[in-house]
Order: structure tokens, then C-alpha cells, then sequence
């Protein structure tokens, strides 16, 4: 039990965590994405298409590239504007270079624009036209090695915003592409967004979301074990050490016999059992007293004590039974977990199906708990009689699990669809009165080749059951 509840916690508050985590990691990426993707757009309808197809025809030239060549070697920018200037692009050139410089300084996180010539889709390299200030002009007209994601792909067809980490650091970083008056693609924008102080915060983040949930975890458990072993673990001990101590003879007082004599005030299963094994014993007590004063024979009086003997094993059974609808309690559940997680079968073949009642509270709140309890035993004795084969379990106010083997196994999807239908079919009778209309969720999981325990299958019936809930919500809306 104290596995099951330290591995419960701990799952429940990592798992929820972390979609948090995720949930705010994917809103941010989707933000720089969004960012990339308009300002690429944006700067991209600012570029004056006819330039750069007039500017693109002159740097793809031979003599060009000799002259970019001669100085990028000899690290002298004079020759790429003589040359731009003698062919009257060096003030455009120059205008878009500070339109850049002005877009970047003003858009926070903006790490890079630039403009680049993209050859055919099956191209390997393209060429930088015009980049910010900060590089040497004679970039322009440089052949660089395509981008990864841009290989094999039309100007048409650029690829959605991507998130990548490389020799720039981390980046956010989009394509659009660029035409002249035209119609025609004559090379593509791209456009970086910085993220590496975004990705530190965050990997900060996931450190101290994974901290924070042990933390919980640790507190809740220990908050948990205090009151399971005060609620439960104590109690059971001191029943089980003063059962010991009952020996029951004849003529001998309650106290000289043994009886059990707790102070246990609670009302739970615990005081009820406890309760039983009171009156057991002091009925045995008085029945030995009685058959000495009546003067019963030896035989009579040892058949009487083998009786009281299977009452005590009849109590044993009640423990795990529900009082209300008379199938299996939790407790029966978690045995029959149990039996199962400890099978040897690797071919052991089951299916898990969780029932959860609905508008169970509106009927109580509305009619009384009298009617509350005939709803419950109605739902109850539907799911009885469609798992005929199976065992059926309360575990909660509201919900019933059955384990399906055998012909219920067999035939299980036919009969899970058939108490679906039958649910739908009481709940539509509307000229009967509300706790005789039953009504429940119902969702089922079978048992994969890769489940370890029980429990994940029946959290796969648990989704499928939530799933048919919000399908009944959504139709007949929900109380309160």
C-alpha cells in the first residue's frame, strides 16, 4: 500500500508538472515562431524585389566574383563599393543595409535579418546579396552551403518557423520569400531570433519544476503516512495484538476471557471490524456461559464454538464486501491488483472496465441519499448483469471497476457498447422518475503485451471512461 501510494503522488505531481512545463514551453515557441514568421514576412514586403533582381544579375557575374575574391583576400571593402557604385547600386545597397541595421535595433531579441539569392530547389549552396552592417560588404555575392532545412525545397514551399542550436546558439529562424514587380521569387528573406537566454531560463525552469514536484511529493507522503498509519496501520495492530489474548472459557467474565477493548471512536470499515470481532467474542463468551448453566452436553457446546468459528471467517469475507450493493469493496480490489501483478503468466489475458456514475450528487442533493443508495444499486446491478462472468467492484461513491476474463474477455468490446447503450436507453426514460433513470460513463482498456502492473491499464480505461463522461456533459450538460 505504501508503494502504491508514494508511485500514485509521485506521478500525479510530476505528471502534472510537467504539462505545465510543456504547455508554457510550447506557448513560448510558438510566440518566437509567430515572431519569426511576421517579421520575415513583414521585412520581406519592404525589400525592393527590382533592386535585388538587378543587384542579384550583377554579383553572379565573373567579374564580380574576381573582384570579391581579390577582397575578401586582401580584407578590403573599397573594391565591392567602387564596383557598386560604378554601376549605380551602392545607394540602394546602402539604404537597405540601414533599413536592416534600423529593423534589428528596434525589434527586441532580433538577432539577424538578411537577404539571400536561393538557386534552383536541388541546390546546395546559396549566395548572401545584402546583410547588416556589422559584416564586410564583400559578403555579398559569398556562397554559403544551404540551410538544411531549405534543401530539395521550391521558394513556394519554405518550411514552417524552426527552433534549432548550432554555431550561432540557439535560434528561431524563418524564410520568406522575396519578388520584384514581376510575380517573380527572386531570393528569400531570413530572419533569427535569438533564444539562448530563453532556453537557460528554461532548462533553470525544468530543474525547479522537477525539484518543486519531489518536494510535494515528499510532503504529501509524509503527510499521508502519518494518517494511514494512525487511521488504519495502528488500529489493525491493536486488534491483531488483543485478538491474541482471547481465550475463551467457561464461567469466565469479558475481562477474564480477552474480550477485545479498544477505544476506537471512528466510523469507518475499521470500527465496523472491530465492532464485529467485539460482539464475536462476547457472543461466544455468552454462549459458553449458557451452555454451562443449561448443562449441555461437551459435543453440543464444542459444535456451537465451531459455529461462532464460522461466523469469524464469514466476518473476514464481509471485510471485503460492499455494504451497500453487496459486490467487492476497494480493499477486494486492490487484492484482486494484486493476485494479478503477481501472476507468472506472460500470456495472462484480462481487460479493465471503469463505470462512474453520473449526476449521482444532483439525485442526492435533489431527492435524498435514500434515493441516492436505490441509484447506486440500480447502476450497480446493470453493470452485474452485463459482466456476468466477471468480478465487480465498488471502489468510490460513484464508481464501479470490473476485471473482464473468460467470456466476458472474449466478447468484451460487444459488452462494454451493449452497457453503454443500455445506460442510454435508461437515462432517455424520461417519464421515469430520476433515480430509476441510471446513467454512467463507461470506458474499457485490455491488458498489452508491454503493461507491467494493472494499474495502466486501468488508467487507460479511466481516460476512456472520462472521454464517454464529457461526451454525456456535452450533450446533456452537467450539474452545478
Amino acid at each position: 500500500m505504501y508503494i502504491f501510494v508514494v508511485l500514485a503522488v509521485l506521478a500525479a505531481a510530476l505528471g502534472t508538472s510537467m504539462l505545465a512545463f510543456w504547455t508554457g514551453a510550447d506557448q513560448i515557441d510558438a510566440y518566437y515562431k509567430q515572431a519569426a514568421s511576421d517579421n520575415a514576412r513583414n521585412f520581406a514586403s519592404m525589400v525592393d524585389g527590382d533592386y535585388i533582381t538587378e543587384l542579384r544579375g550583377y554579383i553572379e557575374s565573373d567579374e564580380y566574383q574576381q573582384i570579391r575574391d581579390k577582397a575578401e583576400e586582401d580584407d578590403d571593402e573599397q573594391p565591392i563599393e567602387d564596383y557598386l557604385r560604378e554601376n549605380g547600386l551602392w545607394e540602394k545597397y546602402t539604404q537597405t543595409q540601414a533599413m536592416i541595421d534600423n529593423y534589428l535595433e528596434n525589434m527586441d531579441d532580433l538577432k539577424y535579418i538578411y537577404i539571400v539569392a536561393h538557386g534552383g530547389k536541388d541546390d546546395l549552396y546559396d549566395m548572401y546579396l545584402i546583410d547588416d552592417t556589422s559584416n564586410p560588404i564583400y559578403e555579398t555575392g559569398y556562397y554559403e552551403e544551404r540551410e538544411e532545412e531549405l534543401r530539395g525545397i521550391d521558394l513556394e514551399k519554405l518550411p514552417e518557423p524552426t527552433i534549432s542550436n548550432g554555431d550561432w546558439g540557439w535560434l528561431c529562424s524563418d524564410f520568406k520569400p522575396l519578388f520584384n514587380s514581376k510575380g517573380e521569387c527572386v531570393g528569400i528573406v531570413g530572419c533569427d531570433f535569438g533564444m539562448d537566454d530563453v532556453m537557460k531560463e528554461r532548462h533553470q525552469l525544468l530543474l525547479y519544476v522537477i525539484i518543486g514536484a519531489l518536494a510535494l511529493t515528499v510532503i504529501v507522503l509524509t503527510g499521508s503516512m502519518i494518517f494511514i498509519n494512525k487511521v488504519v496501520i495502528r488500529p489493525l495492530d491493536a486488534m491483531t495484538s488483543e485478538m491474541k489474548k482471547f481465550k475463551p472459557e467457561v464461567n469466565a467474565s469479558y475481562e477474564e476471557a480477552g474480550v477485545i477493548s479498544l477505544d476506537i471512536r471512528s466510523r469507518d470499515e475499521i470500527a465496523e471490524i472491530y465492532q464485529g470481532i467485539h460482539d464475536m467474542q462476547t457472543d461466544t463468551i455468552d454462549q459458553l456461559n449458557k451452555m454451562y448453566a443449561l448443562q449441555e452436553d461437551k459435543l453440543k457446546a464444542e459444535q456451537d464454538i465451531r459455529d461462532k468459528e464460522k461466523q469469524i471467517g464469514k466476518l473476514s469475507i464481509e471485510s471485503y464486501k460492499d455494504a451497500l450493493t453487496g459486490v467487492g469493496n476497494k480493499a477486494a480490489y486492490i487484492r484482486k491488483t494484486e493476485e494479478l501483478d503477481k501472476s507468472e503468466d506472460e500470456n495472462l489475458e484480462f481487460a479493465i472496465v471503469m463505470v462512474d456514475m453520473n449526476n449521482l450528487k444532483q439525485i442526492n442533493d435533489e431527492h435524498g441519499h435514500k434515493a441516492g443508495d436505490l441509484y447506486i444499486k440500480g447502476c450497480c446491478r446493470m453493470v452485474c448483469e452485463a459482466f456476468k462472468h466477471s468480478p465487480v467492484f465498488r471502489i468510490g461513491g460513484d464508481e464501479f471497476v470490473a476485471v473482464l476474463k473468460g467470456k466476458d474477455y472474449e466478447n468484451r468490446r460487444q459488452i462494454t457498447e451493449q452497457l453503454k447503450a443500455g445506460f442510454e436507453k435508461s437515462y432517455n426514460k424520461t417519464d421515469a422518475e430520476p433515480w430509476l433513470r441510471y446513467s454512467a460513463a463507461v470506458g474499457m482498456a485490455e491488458k498489452a503485451s508491454d503493461d507491467k502492473t494493472v494499474d495502466s491499464v486501468f488508467k487507460r480505461a479511466d481516460k476512456a471512461m472520462y472521454e464517454n463522461k464529457m461526451k454525456f456533459k456535452e450533450l446533456h450538460g452537467g450539474y452545478r
